[in-house]
């Protein structure tokens, strides 16, 4: 650290080099907080979670009981142990909650004054978090799975839903309809993201297997279609084009947009190349995926390299991005985790789960250098021990063993 802090005060490198330094000496080091956590107020389990973009201070929750819940992040107590309260909570006393279960909750983009929640009740309300009343509402033929918003959009206001349904919706906020219909998909969509970096660009996966990108502007149908096999298998013959040999139900962008990461029912993580489209073949080992709905996999922003948090069971998979290795598992909840999300300043994780418990995760720096120096100073025994064995041998090797005359 003192020799960043150096570097940086003479002008031999950037301050951005820190700063990732540090982001991701921090990011490596999280474990289950101690000292924070979140207030029970959901019945049911914990299906999503999303920070607001603006602020980076509030977190909303969705689950299963059909309520939904706004946190505050902020500790403005003084204690070091805190309890994030829920500021605002449409449960079982509102008329206006979800009657049935909750799948995806994400904020509006350029304000904390409104909130988008969709799930199994066909039903997509666009609340008003200061009165927690639904502005609007849009009702769809199918259970809503996924649904989300353009964060870099400025040219239009547009919702990309999917739902039990072989079409994308796209649902315009300012004229309160549903303007667009994708066709492309065989089957249901389970999942659907828009690009961090081109507002018009947008993915979807289905129960066809199938990973799709669409460019809005155009009604010629889908850009791409991604394929496992770059366009060949082994045996040098065309595949079925299709993303992963199970339902497509998980994926997010990198913060830079450059890739996309996919997770299928097949057990498997794919990442791509945005741009080309093609499949990095980056190997991230087996992850179970056995949910039957919209799963939130959590990244990280500014780590070199990135970090991908991926729901494995009751544990979280902690792993590296362009090399598909795994850095850790983060044990804490009793039951299956839903989804995840990073906080985009503190390096901290949040994650909820069928426990009904929203999880902190914090960096343990300290426990992380400890560690750090426990192996290191192991490394250095077992160094000493070594060379300590070779000048014994080396000893032994050139000492005079025969007797001498007058010892016979």
């Amino acid at each position: 650290m003192l020799k960043f802090l150096a570097d940086r005060q003479t002008g031999l490198d950037d301050p951005l080099v820190m700063r990732r330094a540090e982001t991701t000496r921090r990011s490596y080091a999280l474990d289950l907080s101690k000292r924070r956590d979140f207030e029970v107020v959901h019945l049911g389990c914990i299906n999503s979670i999303d920070i607001d973009p603006v602020e980076s201070r509030y977190l909303l929750s969705g689950s299963s009981d059909g309520s939904v819940a706004v946190h505050d992040l902020e500790n403005f107590t003084g204690d070091v142990k805190y309890t994030s309260k829920s500021v605002c909570f449409a449960g079982r006393g509102s008329r206006y909650r979800h009657k049935r279960t909750v799948e995806t909750v994400i904020w509006y983009p350029l304000d904390t004054g409104m909130f988008i929640s969709s799930g199994t009740d066909k039903l997509l309300k666009v609340w008003d978090t200061n009165t927690l009343v639904p502005a609007d509402e849009f009702e769809f033929s199918g259970i809503v799975y996924c649904h989300a918003m353009s964060p870099v959009a400025t040219k239009h206001c547009l919702i990309s839903v999917a739902c039990q349904s072989s079409t994308l919706k796209l649902v315009d906020l300012k004229s309160g309809s549903a303007t667009h219909t994708l066709k492309g998909h065989k089957s249901s969509v389970f999942c659907t993201k828009w690009s961090t970096r081109d507002e018009f660009l947008l993915a979807s996966g289905g129960q066809d297997n199938q990973v799709l990108m669409w460019d809005i502007r155009s009604a010629k149908g889908a850009l791409k279609s991604l394929d496992q096999y770059n366009g060949k298998t082994a045996d040098n013959h065309y595949t079925a084009n299709t993303a992963h040999s199970g339902h497509v139900n998980g994926m997010t962008f990198t913060s830079d947009g450059l890739h996309l990461v996919t997770f299928g029912r097949d057990d498997r993580i794919r990442l791509w190349n945005v741009a080309s489209g093609k499949n990095t073949m980056v190997n991230y080992g087996k992850v179970n995926n056995d949910w039957k709905k919209n799963i939130d996999i959590g990244i990280t922003q500014g780590c070199s390299p990135d970090i991908l948090f991926v729901p494995n069971g009751t544990n979280i998979e902690m792993l590296d991005i362009f090399r598909g290795t795994q850095i850790d598992i983060l044990r804490g909840h009793y039951k299956c985790v839903n989804c995840c999300i990073t906080h985009p300043h503190y390096q901290e994780l949040y994650s909820g789960g069928s426990d009904r418990n929203i999880l902190v995760w914090t960096p343990d720096t300290e426990t992380a250098y400890e560690d750090y120096l426990k192996d290191k100073h192991d490394a250095d025994k077992e160094q000493v021990a070594r060379i300590a064995g070779v000048v014994a041998q080396s000893i032994f090797a050139t000492a005079d063993t025969w007797s001498s005359d007058e010892d016979s």
